[in-house]
């Protein structure tokens, strides 16, 4: 039994955030219900790649739940969503805001037929001015700043490989659901959260969005290089580049250690982080003089035995590989379908991983007759 036992949850979402937010529930015991329109989540579509003529990408954000296609336009499956939301404990949904009103799937209308409602809306550009607008997560990383600061500084903006302010989002959103039932458990009463990605976007920014708002420091892109610390960035070895970094002044001292550049501890342009960072240009050629004496896996295994931080830029089955043979076990198998496991642990209640992403309205027909009951 995992942590949210008991906890049922009516997941009126679709694409990502909102799935993503409710399989981490799921995960961890939730009874999820994924409802569906007619023709399906739009990810159901979106490949390649596929596994067995499936989209992975819906596989990788849909698994432990239970599957209900409901065309709202229709009397009696609206009376089942409406009937499904009565007996929730939580709903999230992220269509337009105000979208699911004319359909008395609102807050304020369900609310009123139950009191413990907590309701999650994650949105794009939050329900003021912004509501009008479609919330791609491009879009986002776009306007929020982001692509800003992604790429080489003589290059093009770029945007990130993952759509990641809908998975901050999505983990933004499950952090409100459960402070809410927090709440709830002390007052009685459920309560609407409301997440949207431009929102996530700033407060994901951190220290990007801190140096303006807080110093008014407008920054670019510095390819992979940090703005207040160095080295932090890849570096050419021997046969190929290797992350390395130095994130206090002991690091740097146990980096010169390894490289043989103990002579650069007592140059006064390289003795703290600041000056490190302020004379990057003169220390890096420096670093990269050293480093070109090994290729980078020695190096690697060099460092790290003395405490360096430093890696590998590995492709996607680098990383499961290496999370393998640090014995996190990243991959786990779900009514015969490989997913990533949950990154949270349990000392006492696990995940659980029971049921495999669910094909289309396939429990309809048992979750249609539980809700006339």
């Amino acid at each position: 039994m995992g942590p949210l036992d008991g906890l049922l949850v009516a997941d009126f979402s679709r694409i990502l955030a909102g799935p993503y937010a409710t399989m981490l529930l799921a995960d961890l015991g939730a009874d999820v219900i994924k409802v569906e329109g007619p023709g399906g989540d739009d990810t159901r579509t979106w490949m390649p790649p596929t596994r067995d003529g499936i989209s992975t990408y819906y596989l990788g954000i849909n698994r432990n739940k239970r599957s209900i296609a409901l065309d709202f336009r229709q009397e009696d499956d609206l009376a089942a969503a409406r009937e499904l939301a009565r007996r929730a404990d939580v709903l999230i949904e992220n269509f337009k805001p105000g979208g699911l009103k004319r359909f008395g799937l609102d807050y304020e209308a369900l609310s009123g037929v139950n009191p413990g409602l907590v309701y999650a809306s994650i949105s794009g550009f939050g329900t003021a001015a912004g509501a009008s607008l479609p919330g791609y997560d491009l879009m986002v990383q776009a306007i929020s700043g982001l692509m800003s600061l992604t790429g080489d500084p003589d290059g093009p903006p770029y945007r990130a490989g993952i759509s990641v302010f809908d998975v901050m989002a999505g983990m933004h959103a499950g952090l409100g659901i459960l402070a809410a039932l927090h709440s709830r458990a002390g007052s009685g009463h459920g309560q609407h959260v409301e997440v949207n990605l431009l929102s996530s976007a700033l407060s994901g920014l951190v220290n990007h969005s801190s140096g303006y708002v807080a110093g008014g420091t407008v920054p670019f892109r510095m390819g992979n290089a940090h703005p207040s610390l160095f080295p932090y960035e890849p570096l050419p070895t021997a046969d190929g580049e290797l992350i390395v970094i130095a994130g206090n002044d002991q690091q740097f001292r146990k980096l010169c250690g390894v490289l043989g550049t103990e002579h650069l501890l007592d140059d006064a342009r390289f003795a703290h982080n600041q000056d490190r960072t302020a004379n990057r240009e003169a220390l890096r050629p420096l670093l990269v003089e050293a480093l070109a004496t090994k290729g980078k896996d020695e190096w690697f295994r060099l460092l790290t035995d003395a405490g360096v931080p430093c890696a590998p830029i590995n492709t996607i089955d680098g990383g499961v590989a290496y999370a393998e043979a640090l014995g996190l076990d990243p991959v786990v198998v779900t009514g015969g379908v490989p997913g990533v496991r949950n990154p949270i642990t349990f000392s006492s209640t696990p995940a659980r991983y029971q049921l495999p992403p669910p094909g289309l309205d396939e429990h309809g027909e048992e979750i249609r007759q539980w809700l006339k009951s």
